[in-house]
């Protein structure tokens, strides 16, 4: 099972996006880790299981084939406060996710804390406008 946190395991695109992410969040004096990029099959259905068929909450609506993670287009990312993780989403700690949402949105990737269902704040992507359904059919970036 292949759950990567490496840039190297985007598309091309997306990792110099991803790269150019990281180096305007620490212009700002953010610091982020990247805690997801590529994962295979195996892996999105295991996180899939998770809440459901195996122990733990739900984290995941996409099965293996439905998640940009497993077209290489997409990572997540947590900020970082003295060195800890940054999950609240009241107060200083939402602003601190507003200002990278920002950073992400200003360069071009989709953040999907602004869709309309299943919102994420740690997760970006870049599809150019392509669709699940495109990356399944062949089409790629």
């Amino acid at each position: 099972m292949i759950n990567s946190r490496s840039l190297d395991d985007l598309h091309p695109k997306v990792k110099a996006l991803a790269e150019k992410f990281i180096n305007e969040c620490d212009k700002s004096g953010i610091d982020v880790l990247i805690c997801s990029t590529y994962r295979d099959a195996d892996s999105q259905n295991a996180l899939y299981a998770q809440g459901r068929t195996a122990p733990g909450k739900i984290v995941t609506n996409a099965k293996a084939g439905q998640s940009f993670h497993n077209w290489k287009v997409a990572f997540d990312v947590v900020p970082l406060r003295n060195g800890k993780p940054v999950w609240g989403t009241k107060g200083d700690d939402l602003k601190l996710w507003e200002q990278i949402g920002a950073i992400g949105e200003g360069i071009g990737l989709e953040w999907a804390w602004r869709w309309n269902r299943n919102k994420e704040m740690a997760h970006f992507q870049f599809t150019d406008g392509l669709r699940i359904a495109d990356f399944q059919a062949g089409k790629t970036l």
